[in-house]
């Protein structure tokens, strides 16, 4: 019985390993403000630099070439990790992509990647066919809401500690009341 689920355990195990390996990561570098994201069916133009994440081979970049790849989004028309990983995005974002085979180009050799390989994509939306550009780019202030989540949490902290220090302090009260040498007995604690 012990074995089983002890097999058991170590299958689901192995299971989750599979799956979180079967997943995009998505990493945003820069976020940008805007009224208009990416959306299924948008003719985008996109900016890249792909590498090879055993070993950091870069294997193609648009940057290089000085022309942004244009395609139209959530059509097939690109690899599934890009297709399904550039929407919701604005003009001037940047995405950090960790694709994984399943994502990619699977178990076929593909050019310079290797068959079997994740492949690591730093990408930069140039434009939506239709979209105005905005005339400058607004980063979206991460620093603020971090910096806001630390006050609060700093803040509960705060009324936390004061919270067990007027408890302790009643109850060295209490302590303190019990040793005052009246011969009555405290059981409040």
């Amino acid at each position: 019985m012990r074995f089983l689920a002890i097999s058991i355990a170590a299958l689901a195990s192995a299971a989750t390993t599979v799956l979180a390996a079967d997943e995009v990561k998505i990493e945003v570098t820069r976020a940008v403000e805007c009224e208009r994201k990416t959306k299924k069916g948008d003719k985008i133009e996109v900016h890249y630099r792909g590498t090879l994440q055993k070993d950091g081979t870069q294997f193609d970049a648009s940057y290089d070439r000085g022309t942004p790849l244009g395609f139209t989004v959530g059509q097939g028309q690109v690899i599934k990790g890009w297709d399904d990983n550039l929407l919701d995005m604005c003009i001037g974002e940047k995405r950090t992509l960790t694709i994984p085979p399943a994502f990619g180009y699977g178990d076929r050799d593909m050019g310079p990647i290797p068959s079997g390989s994740t492949l690591i994509f730093e990408t930069e939306l140039m434009g939506i066919d239709g979209v105005e550009a905005p005339v400058s780019i607004i980063e979206k202030s991460s620093s603020n809401s971090a910096s806001s989540a630390k006050d609060a949490a700093t803040e509960g902290g705060k009324n936390a500690a004061a919270s067990v220090i007027s408890e302790a302090a009643e109850a060295v009260k209490t302590v303190l009341a019990d040793s005052d040498g009246d011969g009555q007995e405290h059981n409040e604690l």
